[in-house]
């Protein structure tokens, strides 16, 4: 198994191909993914320029352990199996997949992911793949999604596109996007993959930013798709566990360790009760603290 399906996620930086100047030293804002796209954001007639850009870059650039992930263009275009082969070539870390509704759709990328690993001599199983969800079908088929791939580490919401579809438009609030969110937050925890969360456009409003990041953070995503440096520091604040949240995980993964071999069930931390079913939560707690550079222990 790629020990990368798990790795951590916060942020993922949204960059167009198109543009070298963008995709040539973003790790300096120190994003935890990068996407490099070739789909909405390249001009119809700019594809092939932004694959040489981006198969250069992804050759010659040195991310500094930012996951590179490529956006390919629709699989209802005659482009995609081309981006897969370049993105493959170059060394790109994984493959998003726009517009995914069926788990067939995750099925033909991943065969043609194989064939380009084989193609360019890369190590089989190398490359992972995330799904967009963009359309009430995808939404609605999410489970399916996420079960239908091995290599598929997560799925993410594209709220612009899933509002059209739903014949709304983005409120700012949240509202028209909350069924498509808990929809598929369950189905991405039911397969054991990741869940990430659309963008947030309005790059004047950080305070709305700042709650709409706190939402999707109480509802159980793994991260956030972002489209601003300035967006990443608010992300990471709010995706990294604090001091008292660390401290308080230390005494209940230590407190069960020593009420389990005592055989005692239910006790009480810092007047919370607590029992076994907390401990994952606690242990979950830890590792993404360790990963996010804030954790040193060894719980």
């Amino acid at each position: 198994m790629n020990p990368n399906l798990k790795r951590l996620r916060r942020s993922m930086m949204f960059l167009n191909c198109q543009k070298p100047g963008l995709i040539k030293d973003p790790y300096i804002y120190a994003p935890d993914s990068i996407m490099l796209d070739l789909e909405d954001a390249v001009a119809e007639r700019e594809k092939d320029a932004a694959r040489y850009s981006l198969y250069h870059a992804l050759q010659e650039i040195d991310y500094r352990g930012v996951e590179r992930v490529v956006r390919i263009n629709g699989l209802d275009t005659d482009l995609w199996e081309e981006d897969i082969r370049c993105a493959v070539a170059g060394g790109c870390d994984a493959i998003r997949i726009p517009k995914t509704e069926t788990a067939e759709d995750v099925r033909r990328v991943e065969n043609a992911v194989i064939a380009a690993e084989k193609e360019f001599g890369r190590e089989d199983g190398s490359t992972l793949i995330m799904a967009a969800l963009e359309s009430a079908k995808g939404v609605m088929n999410a489970f399916e999604v996420c079960s239908a791939s091995e290599r598929l580490f997560g799925i993410a919401l594209s709220g612009g596109d899933y509002t059209k579809d739903l014949q709304t438009t983005i409120s700012g609030t949240g509202v028209e996007l909350m069924g498509a969110r808990q929809h598929m937050i369950i189905a991405a925890r039911a397969a054991g993959v990741q869940c990430f969360d659309t963008v947030y456009t309005n790059l004047k409003d950080m305070d709305g930013f700042r709650r709409d990041v706190e939402t999707i953070h109480t509802m159980g995503f793994d991260g956030k798709s972002i489209i601003n440096p300035r967006q990443i520091p608010i992300v990471h604040e709010i995706f990294t566990p604090t001091e008292k949240d660390i401290i308080f995980a230390e005494k209940v993964v230590r407190e069960i360790d020593t009420k389990k071999a005592q055989g005692i069930g239910v006790f009480t931390v810092d007047g919370k009760m607590i029992d076994i079913a907390f401990y994952d939560g606690a242990k979950r707690t830890l590792a993404l603290a360790k990963a996010s550079g804030v954790y040193k222990g060894d719980l």
